[in-house]
This record gives C-alpha cells, structure tokens and sequence, in this order.
C-alpha cells in the first residue's frame, strides 16, 4: 500500500483489495443471504420462490455533482432510488449488488464514506437488507452501478398496468421537495456554472428539507408491501415527477388519471403545485387503489381513475400535458417547474 501524507490514500495509489476491505468492514450482514460478499457471487433466499430484481446507475454529471454531494450522500441516494423500485412492486428489498466505477484521484474515506451510506440507507429504510457484492474498477467518470433484489412473500407483484376505471389514485411520500432542493443547489451553490459545497446555513429551513431530500432522499419503502396487502392495482415510483410517471401509469392501463388540484396543493412542498407535478426524485409511491377499499395509512388520495379519453391525464377535468425530470437537461441547470 503506497504512504499517504494524510492517511487517506487515493484509490489509484492502492490495491484492489484493500479498497474491498474498507468497504467490506463497514458492510451489514443482509437478512436473507445464505452467503454474502467474499465469493464469486452471493446467494440470497428467496422465500417465496420468486425474485424482484432492478437497476439503476448515478453517473457523476448527469445525475449528481461531486461538488454538491458527499460519498455518503451518493451511497444513500444509490440505495434509496434502487429501494424504491422494488417497493414499488409490492416487495420488500432483501439485497443490494453494487459496481463503483471510481476515478484514480478519488480519496479512500470518500469510497468508505459511499459504503457508510449504502449501509444506514438500508438500515433506516428497509431493514435486513444490505450490500451483497458488488465490482470496483477505475474510470475517469465516477459511477454508481446497482441492482436491486426483492422478495413479494407471495403476494403478487403489483404493476403500473392494473389501474382500472372507478379507482383512487393516492400517493405516499413527498411531493415537490427534491426539486426545491434541486433549484437551490442550481440557484445558490454555484459560482457562475461551477457548482461549490452546499453551506446548510447559508439558506432558510424550507430549502434545508428540500436539500436534505435531494441528496438522501426517503422513499416510504416499507409502504410497498403495505400498498400490495391493501389491494393496490397498481403502483410506481415517482422518479421523474409526478405528472410524467401518472402518465406512464395512464398509458401502461389505458386508462385516464385526473388529479384533484385542490389535493396535490395540499400535498405540495411549499404549495408550488408546478414543482409538485413536475419535480422529480422524490421517490414517492403512486398507487392506485379500489374505490371500495379504504387507503392504507400513508397514502393520500390525490384524484381517480376514469375510462381512457382522449387525454390520459387530467387535472380537475382539464388536459394536462404530462411534464417532469430529464438528467440531460435538467442537471444542465433547466430545472422543471
């Protein structure tokens, strides 16, 4: 291992192993693997015979800034947006796979850091899940590669094409916060178009949640199952906002979805009904539930489900053309809303 003035080598000046190392030790014990990181592979329990499984990657430009977010921040939010999608399927997350491509110049604390994050998002946000393996490899982009795995405990998954006519359409989360936190961190810690460190002082509370919730979101996990359990038709994570991913749930049932405006305001961060439609990230839970059953604590009811119209989606009665996150040009510092 080369010498380090600072005790905090780069990543291009170690091996391989002793960045495992670092990672592995701050790694929890995942409830249902039968064998978990030091092999080739993992093995994970699959209690009810079958498997959840998704993937996502946050690669530093379109997705986050370095200048704005911590490792830790990026190995909460990887886990926290991967989480979600198996949630939104009615299951409970069992396990977490995880492949870091990390630029030679990259400090191992902030590596440790990301693996700090991995392991209190999935402590606070789905119990017994945990990273499982993973790869590491240098780049000269940093990337965060991962894939998701979920048991359904035999229920059915639940997915965005089951929405029928006559049903509530809810949502559990927030509503509108991370796009605040997104336009604050785009219209405060920026000097001319280079991003610098976010100074949680230096603005009021309402913009501190909204920051809070864009770095290290907190999506309603354990509300999945709940949602599944309670005879949810359908359900989604809301990842792009919310206008775009009901349109997606519209589309994929062919039905239309109308909000009650008065609903979403109420709902809304800071009552900006635009931001709410049309921010994104938030990773809330959008469901739909049949009118005769009563919503499980945690999710609001924000409009119905009507036969398919003309438009696929409404707002009180009235079109509305679906709007909501675009990384290739929102990050560009368009924000929606």
């Amino acid at each position: 291992m080369a010498s380090d003035p600072d005790g905090d080598p780069r990543i291009g000046d170690i091996s391989e192993g002793t960045v495992l190392r670092a990672i592995l030790a701050r790694t929890s014990t995942a409830a249902h693997a039968l064998l978990g990181p030091g092999d080739d592979a993992a093995v994970i329990a699959a209690p009810s015979a079958s498997v959840v499984a998704t993937t996502d990657t946050l690669v530093d430009g379109p997705d986050f800034r370095t200048a704005w977010s911590s490792g830790y921040d990026l190995g909460w939010k990887a886990a926290a947006v991967n989480l979600a999608d198996v949630a939104a399927m009615g299951a409970a997350p069992t396990a977490l796979l995880v492949a870091l491509a990390v630029p030679r110049d990259v400090r191992l604390s902030f590596v440790a850091a990301m693996a700090d994050g991995f392991r209190e998002a999935c402590d606070a946000l789905a119990p017994g899940c945990a990273v499982v393996g993973g790869d590491l490899t240098v780049s000269d982009l940093l990337m965060i590669a991962v894939t998701a795995l979920g048991d359904l405990g035999g229920r059915a998954a639940v997915t965005r094409s089951g929405a029928q006519p006559g049903d509530v359409v809810a949502l559990a989360g927030e509503l509108g916060a991370a796009a605040s936190g997104l336009e604050t961190l785009f219209g405060v810690f920026r000097d001319g178009e280079m991003p610098i460190a976010v100074n949680p002082d230096a603005v009021d509370e309402a913009s501190r949640h909204g920051l809070e919730r864009q770095l290290r979101p907190e999506p309603p996990i354990a509300l999945g199952p709940v949602a599944a359990d309670a005879g949810a038709s359908a359900m989604m994570d809301v990842s792009d906002g919310l206008s775009i991913d009901a349109g997606r749930m519209a589309d994929a049932s062919d039905v239309t979805i109308d909000f009650d405006g008065a609903a979403l305001d109420a709902l809304a961060f800071g009552g900006n009904r635009s931001r709410a439609l049309s921010g994104g990230e938030d990773h809330g839970l959008l469901a739909a539930f049949p009118a005769d059953r009563p919503l499980p604590v945690g999710f609001h009811r924000i409009g119905t489900v009507t036969v398919r119209g003309e438009d696929g989606l409404l707002l009180d009665g009235t079109p509305l053309p679906p709007s909501g996150w675009d990384p290739y040009r929102d990050w560009d510092g368009v924000v929606a809303g």
